[in-house]
């Protein structure tokens, strides 16, 4: 049996958030470049949102183009009141890689905790089939599963939440990084952020 791993991260909660995105867990240390979501630079999430908010994929890519401009992104996160966890706290690793296919969920996130960090939040979207899945276990039973660009409604400890579901940004997933940044910019567009 493997060892089981905690989220290293602390969400990422401005109490003004009014989206929370969910991913499922981050990819083994060895491969960040930063102390923060999504730190695996073959990972596209900041090139989908510099092309969705600066049309720049490299807006977030720091100087030599190894690492991200981790200070720079997480003072646009808070102006713009994006909150990032994931969906698992604790998870076993069946293969020692990243690949969500490969994940065991121990624990799942603290939904109705992190929510009371962000009243305002009504936002939530998943960035993956993993992420999605884990998130409607958490959900009232019968809630519907979103297709990838949109989204259903449904009610969670008594918060009304409109619940988005994303494609992911791992280059695994075999989609176009300007189809991924197009369906997110229409993503933002919904709920008023671009």
């Amino acid at each position: 049996m493997t060892d089981i791993e905690t989220h290293p991260l602390s969400p990422f909660a401005p109490p003004h958030a009014q989206v929370l995105m969910l991913g499922s867990f981050p990819p083994p240390r060895a491969r960040w470049k930063m102390d923060f979501y999504y730190p695996n630079f073959q990972n596209d999430m900041w090139r989908i949102f510099g092309l969705v908010f600066f049309d720049d994929k490299d807006h977030f890519v720091a100087e030599g183009g190894k690492a991200f401009k981790e200070a720079l992104l997480r003072d646009f996160l808070q102006h713009k009141g994006i909150a990032l966890s994931d969906t698992a706290h604790k998870v076993r690793r069946l293969q020692g890689n990243a690949s969500d296919k490969f994940l065991q969920i121990v624990e799942r996130v603290d939904l109705a905790a992190l929510l009371e960090k962000m009243p305002a939040c009504r936002t939530i979207t998943t960035t993956g089939e993993l992420a999605t899945d884990t998130l409607l276990s958490l959900m009232p039973p019968g809630t519907a599963k979103p297709v990838i660009g949109s989204h259903v409604v449904t009610t969670f400890a008594g918060r009304p939440l409109q619940l988005y579901r994303l494609p992911s940004s791992s280059r695994a997933y075999p989609l176009a990084l300007s189809k991924k940044a197009e369906i997110y910019g229409r993503f933002f567009a919904a709920i008023g952020l671009l």
